[in-house]
């Protein structure tokens, strides 16, 4: 039984995928500031509307992609060939029907589409061709090779994917910042981005074949495997519905009870969150497949003590981003869009719980996903989902934008994250370790609201011009907290455990680089 080479893949993985992330948040923030100047905030909120509109639709997808590239683990680590061919094939036919049934139900759907705006449109604008422009681009993203990424993913090169995308993204801020400098054209904005699809998909199908040009659909997968992979998917299912809920929910609740305004406002808080998440999202992506690796040919131990070591690595990052938020939420947005467009220092405060809360939660999901781990949770995700959704209807009527931030960090701590560390240590990991490893995270959250609290005391020392104030709070938000974490966890076990793993992804020069600066423990 083959491994892939997990730590040379999540290394390469990660530093294009951070590449590309920021790459995309500098291009996506660009966007963002020459659309409210240039076009309006209402604008901003069609956009957000529109793409969690568009999510929920991707239900249709209902998993397939996991339970695809899952399935190939145990055929790369076979290398049996023939199996990996005959589950491509697979994917593609699926993939095809996905991309029918939401460019069905997305026609269905438009006529209803008024019904989620409150207030008024932007003037002039035909909000059904907007939505059909964007129905267009989720619908070809499923029809044009879609199914190629299983390979790269399953093989854990998404750094090729990476790659790609940075190119024709790059195509596309510069295509739609033009259109809205010179045309003022939403239309036009949209038709780059159905283009730039084509042409991401297009590119990485060719860099797939190039790779392995001995994968190509062909074949045929046994009746049994098919039994188990749509067995995967309907477990999935719930899991997808979950993940819909909690991503599109707020969007769509906003925008029907508060407006396109409050919606464009509540989404520049939450595009420099969701930012950032996507950076700390990448180390997941990249582990994702080593993980599932890992798991199909390491022991129970090891790979609780890996998942020691990912936790600690989390809260580090986590909290040190955490801190960083809360200080300088404020002074960035004001100096970005300017004081009419800031909520209030209360929700910063729910801003940062949600963001740390999901960094656990996005951990717990990476391990059920890699492991496969969808049947036996296939309840849970629904149960947790339902409840933000419930929450979200009530708080947000009665606190607004409070209570949406609350709902979801309601519903991940009462109900999905204590069901998920269940499910996980009954399959995955002895359950013995559960108590051990909760007092940790305890200890973990202890540390961190520590951290936050002293950094933000610290920071509201310095009151000075705005740009000022930014600078001088940064340099203190990085220094502060990670000194924190430095002195309390340099002895632990997993703080040594992360040297060695960093070290070895930099082929020896993290040690160096740490033995110059003293803080090798």
């Amino acid at each position: 039984m083959a491994k892939i080479e997990r730590t040379k893949n999540a290394t390469r993985n990660i530093i294009f995928g951070v590449i590309l992330k920021a790459h995309q948040i500098w291009g996506q923030f660009l966007m963002r500031t020459v659309m409210i100047y240039l076009m309006g905030a209402q604008y901003l909120g069609l956009n957000s509307l529109f793409t969690s509109v568009l999510q929920v639709l991707n239900l249709a997808e209902l998993g397939v992609g996991s339970a695809m590239v899952y399935s190939m683990y145990k055929p790369i680590a076979k290398d049996d060939n023939a199996a990996i061919c005959a589950l491509m094939k697979l994917y593609r036919r699926y993939y095809r029907v996905i991309g029918l049934v939401i460019a069905v139900i997305g026609g269905i759907l438009t006529p209803f589409i008024p019904m989620l705006i409150s207030g008024e449109v932007p003037p002039g604008i035909n909000i059904y061709i907007l939505y059909l422009l964007n129905l267009g681009t989720t619908v070809l993203s499923y029809w044009l090779f879609a199914y190629k990424n299983s390979i790269l993913q399953a093989h854990q090169r998404v750094d090729v994917v990476s790659k790609v995308t940075l190119i024709t993204n790059t195509i596309q801020y510069g295509l739609q910042i033009l259109v809205l400098w010179i045309f003022h054209d939403y239309y036009i904005y949209l038709i780059v981005a159905l283009a730039t699809q084509a042409l991401t998909n297009i590119v990485t199908a060719i860099c797939s074949n190039m790779l392995y040009p001995q994968f190509t659909p062909r074949g045929s997968v046994d009746k049994i495997e098919v039994r188990r992979i749509n067995q995967r998917i309907k477990d999935l299912f719930t899991s997808k519905i979950g993940s819909i809920i909690y991503d599109s929910a707020d969007t769509i609740v906003i925008s029907a009870f508060l407006g396109l305004t409050v919606l464009a406002v509540y989404q520049n808080y939450f595009f420099i969150l969701n930012g950032i998440n996507s950076v700390i999202a990448i180390v997941f992506s990249a582990c994702t497949a080593g993980i599932g690796n890992s798991i199909v040919v390491e022991s129970k131990d090891k790979n609780y003590q890996d998942l020691n070591t990912f936790t600690f690595i989390i809260t580090w990052i986590a909290g040190f981003c955490s801190a960083s938020l809360l200080c300088l939420y404020q002074p960035f947005i004001e100096v970005w869009v300017g004081n009419n467009y800031m909520l209030s220092m209360s929700a910063v405060v729910c801003f940062v719980i949600y963001f740390f809360v999901r960094q656990y939660n996005a951990l717990f999901n990476l391990y059920k996903d890699a492991s496969g781990m969808w049947h036996e949770d296939r309840l849970r995700p629904l149960a947790a989902a339902l409840t933000n959704l419930v929450l979200n209807l009530i708080l947000a009527q009665v606190i607004g934008i409070y209570g949406i931030l609350l709902s979801t960090v309601l519903a991940i701590l009462c109900v999905g994250m204590p069901w998920l560390l269940h499910n996980l240590f009954t399959v995955i990991f002895d359950k013995k370790y559960l108590r051990p490893y909760l007092k940790k995270l305890l200890f973990y959250c202890l540390i961190v609201f520590i951290s936050c609290v002293m950094t933000y005391f610290i920071c509201n020392r310095f009151s000075m011009g705005l740009i000022t104030t930014l600078v001088v709070r940064f340099l203190i938000c990085l220094i502060v907290p990670n000194v924190i974490y430095f002195l309390v966890y340099h002895k632990m076990d997993e703080y040594q455990q992360t040297l060695v793993l960093v070290d070895h992804m930099t082929k020896g020069k993290a040690k160096r680089i740490l033995k110059i600066a003293g803080l090798k423990g």
